[in-house]
């Protein structure tokens, strides 16, 4: 896909917009964002096997709907997708992050490390944290990205980059993702 034209990649990414959208309300529901559980929202997210820790912003639909990413100026900081379940609740929580900038590592840089069975906690700003544990880590090409796994299945995903690095695009070819089921 790095070498495809502009609108194969607006195709592709509707596609998957789409594909999310139908995962998300399935056949005979209603396809808006699904309700919190809580007013809860995650605060900060702590993988003590990693040693890292690291703030969370909330992250929306772009104007083109996708996924917003954090701002490559906040290298430590991820995002939680606020259209997914807020961690500790029943659902899907999407955790994105970056694994780099075009000067230094960023949050998730060594999220490709994380083996299966390490705890990860995620601080809620009702006081309460939702500890997971890793149950499988994978990396995909982008074009196969497995929306419906991430965005629908129960659980905590962790998203990034991941892969070769294209330099004409300026993009990484595949994703890291880690799943963790509730601990």
């Amino acid at each position: 896909m790095a070498d495809s034209p502009k609108w194969l990649k607006i195709v592709v990414a509707g596609f998957v917009t789409g594909t999310i959208m139908f995962a998300l309300a399935g056949p005979g529901r209603d396809a808006s964002p699904p309700r919190q559980a809580t007013a809860a929202s995650p605060k900060r997210l702590d993988i003590p096997s990693l040693n890292m820790k690291a703030p969370l912003m909330k992250l929306g639909l772009s104007g083109d709907g996708d996924v917003e990413l954090p701002p490559f100026e906040k290298p430590a900081m991820a995002g939680w997708f606020d259209q997914s379940v807020v961690p500790g609740d029943t659902g899907a929580s999407v955790i994105i992050g970056h694994v780099d900038t075009k000067t230094a590592p960023a949050v998730f840089y060594r999220l490709r490390d994380v083996k299966k069975g390490a705890v990860i906690k995620i601080l809620r700003t009702d006081g309460k944290t939702a500890q997971y544990k890793v149950d499988s880590i994978e990396q995909v090409p982008k074009d196969h990205f497995p929306a419906e796994r991430v965005y629908v299945e129960d659980g905590l995903r962790l998203v990034t980059c991941g892969g070769v690095f294209d330099r004409k695009t300026h993009e990484y070819l595949d994703n890291i993702i880690v799943y963790a089921s509730r601990a």
